[in-house]
């Protein structure tokens, strides 16, 4: 049988799959992956995500602004991401956040960016996607300000150590695995695989980026999922079929589906 999986995190609408998106889908929902949510990175993508979830119906879309655009977020794209975010199968806000390893975007415009898509989430009763690379205190203390606790997210590709998985937790958010809890040189991402609870871990792919081991320099994809899930379990000591499906059913109750 296989197991109930959910990729809380994809970039289905990219160009990368717009070649063979049925073949990619038709392998996934063979994996076992039930739910994929493809998530926006501008205003363009946005669009392109609400657009996929209307035509799949086991894909939702979040809308959101990326830190790597956060010089783009000005009021008009602001409001058009806030309009999007009414729509019927858009479940979350995102991806937004900080990150200071690539730098593209000044940080203060990325700080802006990043506090008006959390008030906006608040305003639409929505979690938040959040983007955190190398800016772990930033991050952490402007969701403390605008108190994410309230509707919640996901530290998405998390990347940081057990202590901050213990602070994300303390916010209340959920940690999401992806490819890299594969890698040979994961760091820190096997203690906090086995140390975060059942209720608040899920996984995702982030595709076509961080495949899964097996499948390093290539396009990654939602059934490669299966892969990821299959590590976790190996680390916490549990049946795959048990823990895909907690993990599935905390992403369902974050996002009301």
């Amino acid at each position: 049988m296989t197991p109930d999986l959910f990729d809380t995190h994809a970039h289905l609408h990219f160009p990368e799959f717009a070649g063979d998106l049925d073949a990619v889908l038709a392998r996934a929902r063979a994996a076992g992956v039930r739910r994929i949510v493809t998530i926006g990175t501008d205003v363009a993508t946005s669009r392109a995500a609400v657009a996929l979830a209307a035509r799949e119906p086991d894909i939702w879309a979040a809308v959101g602004i990326h830190p790597h655009e956060a010089a783009s977020a000005d009021d008009t794209a602001l409001a058009e991401i806030e309009r999007l975010a009414s729509g019927v199968k858009v479940v979350a806000i995102g991806e937004t956040g900080l990150d200071f390893f690539r730098d593209l975007a000044p940080r203060d415009a990325q700080e802006r960016a990043f506090r008006a898509q959390l008030a906006l989430a608040r305003r639409a009763g929505k979690p938040v996607l959040i983007h955190c690379r190398d800016a772990h205190e930033e991050t952490l203390a402007l969701l403390a300000a605008e108190d994410v606790r309230d509707r919640g997210g996901i530290m998405h590709c998390f990347s940081g150590d057990l202590e901050i998985a213990r602070r994300c937790l303390d916010q209340g958010l959920l940690i999401s695995l992806a490819g890299p809890v594969t890698y040979p040189k994961p760091g820190a991402l096997p203690e906090v695989a086995r140390m975060v609870p059942a209720d608040r871990l899920v996984v995702e792919t982030d595709c076509p980026f961080l495949p899964p081991q097996p499948y390093r320099g290539k396009r990654n994809e939602p059934a490669y999922v299966a892969i990821t899930a299959a590590r976790v379990a190996e680390l916490r000591g549990e049946p795959l079929a048990d823990l895909a499906a907690r993990m599935s059913d905390n992403a369902r109750a974050l996002l009301r589906l």
